[in-house]
């Protein structure tokens, strides 16, 4: 067995996804939302920091998925995220867990199969994959499809010795076709 925890930044709005896998099965453990309000930027990262802080406390998950920084066309916007995205890290590596990030279209590949998958598709594939009563609001869906993806990709690493070594064997993987 084995908890991922998913993570979408956002400075307003930062997704959290949990999931537990235990051979092919998966399943939602938590997933939600960590709404940010005011004006002062700090106290709005401090407050990522510290919710995913608690979720992490809770829910002691092993690894973290989170999605990779990609250019916005404004400026001002992409910085705001990279400071969410480093709040969340910074919570995580604390507490010494790996952190494997993948792009936006990594993510949406490994969930709907195709990388420019809508939102609405994301939403639906994930709810699918993990038999949620309802579909998941776009940012906690957009945080568990980064766990379903990571789950993905450890799964086609064949381990060295054990997978707490954090060394994987990646010529095992030649021949395969994602």
């Amino acid at each position: 067995m084995i908890r991922i925890l998913g993570i979408d930044p956002g400075s307003r709005l930062t997704g959290f996804g949990l999931i537990e896998t235990t051979g092919n099965r998966t399943i939602c453990v938590t997933t939600g939302c960590i709404r940010t309000e005011g004006t002062n930027l700090a106290s709005r990262l401090k407050h990522i920091y510290l919710d995913i802080s608690a979720l992490v406390d809770e829910f002691t998950p092993e690894e973290v998925a989170i999605e990779s920084i990609f250019m916005y066309r404004n400026a001002d916007s992409a910085l705001k995220l990279g400071q969410a995205r480093g709040a969340a890290l910074s919570a995580v590596a604390v507490q010494n867990l790996p952190v494997h990030e993948y792009t936006p279209s990594q993510i949406k590949k490994a969930v709907v199969g195709k990388g420019n998958a809508s939102k609405q598709q994301v939403q639906h594939m994930v709810k699918a994959m993990l038999a949620l009563p309802r579909q998941p609001q776009a940012d906690a869906a957009d945080a568990l499809a980064a766990a379903l993806c990571h789950s993905h990709m450890r799964n086609q690493l064949v381990p060295v010795a054990s997978r707490k070594s954090g060394r994987w064997n990646a010529a095992a993987l030649k021949g395969r076709t994602s």
